[in-house]
């Protein structure tokens, strides 16, 4: 299942994408909405190296614009493979933008908001440095066994200024990288 992911832009979209639970989604980033042929920073700079990591939280209605207080909990991550010194937006950039990812199986039916995002570390050794870049999807999760209650956190405060995946210098050889946020939840 693809999910187009792209900036804020109004009207917002009243869509709710049918996601059954346990699938593989995809997520797309792209510089532009449209997707403008020969652009270099298409999908993302290459400069800005760092984590790609997606979340979900429940919602009643996916597209209510009053919303405040979401409680999110992390579905997905990826970061720093030390061995090459290759970052998940490196990988983001080879697959064209793409990133797939699976909705856990044993969450309650209902919607979602999901929030897909890239952390940029390329100015990241002092703070404020670090960019965020996140864009979230509306979704409605079928077949849900809702066997499990994730752990939850909220945005802001689940990133602090000074976590060691938010401030970070990145020029250097490093033999590991710590995600921020919460560990990744399992079914």
């Amino acid at each position: 299942m693809f999910i187009g992911i792209n900036p804020y832009h109004t009207p917002v979209s009243k869509a709710v994408i049918d996601v059954p639970a346990g699938a593989s989604v995809t997520a797309e980033w792209h510089h532009t909405l449209n997707q403008a042929a020969g652009d270099p920073a298409d999908p993302i700079d290459a400069s800005h190296k760092g984590p790609v990591i997606s979340y979900l939280a429940k919602i009643p209605d996916a597209t209510q614009s009053d919303v405040t207080g979401l409680q999110w909990f992390k579905i997905y991550e990826d970061g720093l493979t030390p061995s090459d010194q290759s970052w998940a937006v490196d990988r983001l950039i080879a697959n064209k933008g793409k990133v797939s990812f699976t909705i856990p199986s044993c969450i309650e039916s209902g919607q979602y908001l999901l929030r897909h995002e890239v952390i940029a570390l390329h100015a990241a050794s002092s703070y404020p440095g670090a960019q965020f870049y996140m864009e979230c999807a509306q979704i409605n999760v079928t077949g849900g066994s809702g066997s499990k209650s994730p752990a939850t956190v909220s945005f802001p405060g689940a990133y602090k200024g000074t976590d060691p995946g938010v401030k970070i210098n990145i020029y250097q050889t490093l033999q590991n990288y710590t995600i921020p946020g919460p560990s990744v939840f399992t079914c």
